[in-house]
Parts: structure tokens; C-alpha cells; sequence
């Protein structure tokens, strides 16, 4: 039987997959923009590992197969996993496993693009067209537009994606170029004039691969590796497009049909080359962990860079999500504000997300995709890693004579798509 039309929105908002903003071209229509939170020192908070462990059951409860999180802070590392990786043999989930991290990716990238900005190779505020000439059908559109996706360029993923198991076996082992990609989109209405407003969109990232392949004169795995993975020793993060394996132990995806009663789809093997530079990156959790630390911590990107790449503006009227260049920021319950990014590849949902001062650090992944309530559970997991529980004050201190106590923190509200949802 076909699925309920709640059903349906739910699913198809979660499939569609993978996954910033200022100075835009028109500064009238331009959104606010929120300054770099300070560097300040981490408050002392344990991880609820009750909490964690039970967005993870949440997760499993919603549909996905398998879930973990692992949580890196000043008292060391501690993880948890549930369910399994592999349903055919009923692999136990293993939290060091390697998965399809989608568009955590666009964050790979945006490190290398402002990397070569900070060599002077290339100009946020320079026009698109400058680095690839013709490419685009308006001037207007600058590479600032393109990593805080106020380019206004539609999301070619709207018309790929109109089926959940379909639309994916439509692509799975298919080989874009990027000019197909773009291709796609200007074939599809602008969704905005450059610079007015926020709309998420794969395409952006597909030409900042574009530009990136351009200015080097090499291709985007050879300078992820040289720029990135290397300097940092990510020793399970990879860019194998448009290979279809993912080497060593790893975490298996899973697609849930689109009609009730079917079995899941093994979506694992898959080129992603839909995606390419705006999602197809393989890492596992300790890797994303590191990655995302050593990237607030200036390992990566010196001052100036970090400052503009966390100046972020409003991405919906919660307040409480932003965007910057490629890089997003969550403020949570407990006022504790979050730098990072979501990812939504076929088969899995990832969040890997770290404080400011990268002293403390979440990565959690599910392996299933198109389910939206399986990823606003798996979201509930930076609520209890990075709220948590407050340690004890000292005795004899004020706070300590108020009897302060931590307060449960309540899961995020569903987080973006990285696709768009499917009605």
C-alpha cells in the first residue's frame, strides 16, 4: 500500500541527501549577520550519557537500523552505540566504522576554498564568472554567495530526488561532471536574487568545486588530502568519487522503500557523484571529531579566515540555527553554541558539531536516510553531549549553596534537510 501522505512528507524530506551567509551583493536585503562568538573557555560539563543513549534509542525507535555517537571533551572520550551496521549479518554497530558523511563535506570544502582565499588566489567578493567564465547566468553572483547559499542558484537535487528508492537507483552508480550538475539547475527556476535571502542548495558547492579544481589546476581529493587529511591525520577520511566502495570496516546505508511492508535498500555502494564536492567525503566519527576541532582551533585556517567563516546569519525564524561559509551554528538549550555541520547521503544522517574553542566535540551518525524523525532523534544527541550535566560546584561555594542542578535539555527541533523535501 502506498504511503500515508504524512508518511510521505516525512520521508521524502530525510532521503534527499548530503549537506552560508554575508555580504551580500544587495546590502539592503541582506539578513544580519551574527559576529564570531568568542573563544571563551568551555563550561565544565559532563555528558549526559543517559541522554545520549537515549536519542540513540529514539533514532533506532524512528527506523534506522543503527545508530552511534562519540563524545571528545577534557575528561577524555566516551562513545555508545545501538542496533547494527550491517542488518544482512547483524553486524553489532561500531562506532570506530566508516560511513558516507554527506554534506559535512560542504565543511571539507569550504576549508580548502578559503584556504586558497587566504593565499590570495582567490576573492570572496569576486563574481563567479570571474574564475569560470560563462559558467553562470548572472554577474551578480559572487563565491561569498555560494558557501552561505544566498546564490539564489536552485537545487538541482528538487528534480532527481522526486522518489525516494527510484530517484536513487536513477544515480547510484552513475558519473556526473560538474557542468551536468549546474546544468541541471539553471535549467530550474532562481530561487532568489543574489545576496537577498538563505536557500540551501547542492549546487553551490558543486561550483565551489568547480572553482577549486580551476584555481589549483589538480582535482578536489588531491588538495582534500594535501590540505586536510594529511596536516591532520584523518587515517579513515576519504574522497574516492566516483569509486563506489568504501574501504575497511564501515557502516552499512539503508533507504526505507517507498511502499510500506518493502525491505530496506542497501544503499551503501554508490558513486554519489550527485553530490561530488558538496557530499561525498568518507570519515568515520573520531576523524570528524578532529576535523572539526583542529578546524575552530586554527589548525586549518588562520584567525581572519575562522572569523569570517563564523560570522553566520539566521537560516530559519527559530533563531537558534545559523549559517556562515560552509559552516553551521546550532545555540542550544543551555545557551552552549555549536560550530559544524549536518549530513544526509543516501543511507545515513550524520551531526558532527564542536564548540568554539574545539574542547569539546560530537559526532553521531545513523544508517538510514529518509526518515525525518530519525534525524531530529539522532539531532537530540548534541543536547545531551554538549549540555549535559553541569559538574558539581565546589563545596562551600555560591553556587553550591543554591543547591544548583542540571535540568534535563530537550532534543533539537528537526533539524534542516540537506535536501529538499519532496511534497
Amino acid at each position: 500500500m502506498r504511503l500515508s501522505l504524512e508518511r510521505r512528507l516525512t520521508v521524502s524530506a530525510a532521503l534527499l541527501a548530503v549537506a552560508a551567509g554575508v555580504v551580500p551583493a544587495t546590502a539592503a536585503h541582506a539578513a544580519p549577520a551574527t559576529p564570531p562568538a568568542a573563544a571563551a573557555p568551555t563550561q565544565q560539563v559532563t555528558p549526559d550519557m543517559e541522554g545520549l543513549t537515549k536519542a540513540l534509542q529514539n533514532t533506532l525507535d524512528a527506523g534506522a537500523p543503527g545508530a552511534l555517537a562519540r563524545y571528545t571533551g577534557p575528561d577524555g572520550v566516551k562513545s555508545k552505540t545501538l542496533g547494527v551496521q550491517d542488518t544482512a549479518y547483524g553486524t553489532a554497530m561500531d562506532v570506530d566504522s566508516r560511513f558516507r558523511i554527506g554534506s559535512v563535506s560542504k565543511t571539507f570544502s569550504s576549508v580548502v576554498l578559503l584556504q586558497l582565499v587566504n593565499e590570495g588566489r582567490v576573492d570572496l567578493d569576486t563574481p563567479v564568472n570571474h574564475y569560470l567564465p560563462g559558467l553562470l547566468p548572472d554577474d551578480r553572483i559572487t563565491v561569498r554567495h555560494l558557501m552561505t547559499h544566498r546564490s539564489g542558484l536552485s537545487d538541482y537535487t528538487n528534480v532527481m530526488f522526486a522518489d525516494t528508492v527510484p530517484g536513487f537507483e536513477a544515480v547510484r552508480n552513475k558519473v556526473f561532471g560538474y557542468q551536468e550538475l549546474v546544468d541541471l539547475s539553471l535549467a530550474e527556476p532562481r530561487t532568489t536574487e543574489p545576496g537577498v535571502s538563505y536557500k540551501y542548495s547542492n549546487t553551490n558547492f558543486v561550483v565551489v568545486g568547480m572553482i577549486i579544481e580551476k584555481v589549483t589546476g589538480k582535482p578536489v581529493a588531491k588538495e582534500y588530502d594535501r590540505r586536510i587529511i594529511k596536516p591532520l591525520k584523518l587515517r579513515d577520511t576519504s574522497y574516492v568519487h566516483p569509486s563506489t566502495v568504501i574501504r575497511g570496516a564501515h557502516a552499512h546505508g539503508y533507504l526505507h522503500p517507498d511502499e510500506d511492508g518493502e525491505a530496506l535498500v542497501d544503499s551503501t555502494e554508490q558513486t554519489v557523484s550527485w553530490a561530488q564536492t558538496a557530499g561525498a567525503v568518507i570519515s568515520n566519527a573520531a576523524d570528524l571529531s578532529t576535523f572539526m576541532s583542529g578546524l575552530v582551533s586554527g589548525k586549518l585556517l588562520p584567525a581572519r579566515m575562522l572569523d569570517q567563516m563564523t560570522t553566520v546569519t539566521p537560516t530559519d525564524a527559530t533563531n537558534t540555527r545559523f549559517y556562515g561559509l560552509g559552516l553551521r551554528r546550532y545555540d542550544l538549550s543551555c545557551g552552549t553554541q555549536v560550530f559544524g555541520h549536518t549530513g544526509t547521503v543516501q543511507g545515513f544522517y550524520t551531526y558532527a558539531f564542536t564548540t568554539r574553542d574545539g574542547k569539546r566535540s560530537l559526532s553521531a551518525m545513523a544508517n538510514t536516510s529518509n526518515d525525518g524523525a530519525a534525524n531530529t532523534a539522532l539531532g537530540g544527541t548534541l543536547e545531551a553531549a554538549f549540555c549535559g550535566k553541569p559538574a558539581a560546584p565546589a563545596a562551600g561555594t555560591k553556587a553550591a549553596a543554591r543547591g544548583l542542578a542540571a535540568s534535563p535539555a530537550p532534543a533539537l527541533a528537526p533539524a534542516e534537510a540537506d535536501l529538499p523535501e519532496r511534497r
